[in-house]
């Protein structure tokens, strides 16, 4: 020996004036090493992600019934504002005009409103109008005394929402 420390690394002779880069490296592939391990490590096990998916599907088995009844609820509320505030305005036009509308669309064309409501239960804007005696009429015209909705459906009253 010339009187250069020998050591090794990974089963690798080195000489003393390389052992910093030896150093260097066996620090590098170590660090490695355990990363390598720590990925191994984390992650989720089958089993984990099994039970995480079953808690899921019961929470949302649980929340779904009572979210489309909040929808229901929602669309007959507002199918029940929409035939009073229609009703109202029938009252108001036959109060100003001095007889009835002849048809429903009479409240949009003559500025009572806007636009015809879309019945929230059948999402079209046709109403079911029930024609009638006008009582301000001296020569016995018919016109709009009532709105309802077209639905055939039952609602969570009982009645049918054509009665309404």
């Amino acid at each position: 020996m010339t009187g250069k420390r020998q050591f090794s690394v990974f089963s690798f002779q080195f000489s003393e004036r390389r052992e910093s880069n030896a150093r260097r490296i066996s620090g590098a592939c170590g660090l490695l090493l355990k990363t390598e391990n720590l990925k191994l490590r984390t992650g989720f096990t089958l089993l984990e992600l099994m039970i995480v998916i079953s808690i899921i599907i019961i929470l949302a088995a649980v929340a779904l019934p009572q979210y489309q009844k909040a929808v229901l609820h929602a669309k007959e509320t507002t199918l029940r504002d929409d035939l009073f505030q229609m009703r109202k305005l029938l009252d108001q036009y036959a109060a100003d005009k001095g007889h009835l509308p002849h048809d429903i669309q009479d409240l949009v064309s003559d500025g009572y409103m806007r636009e015809l409501p879309v019945d929230p239960i059948t999402d079209e804007a046709r109403w079911d109008t029930r024609l009638g005696d006008d009582p301000n009429s001296t020569t016995g015209e018919q016109g709009v005394t009532d709105v309802h909705s077209l639905s055939t459906d039952t609602g969570s009253d009982g009645r049918a929402y054509s009665e309404w």
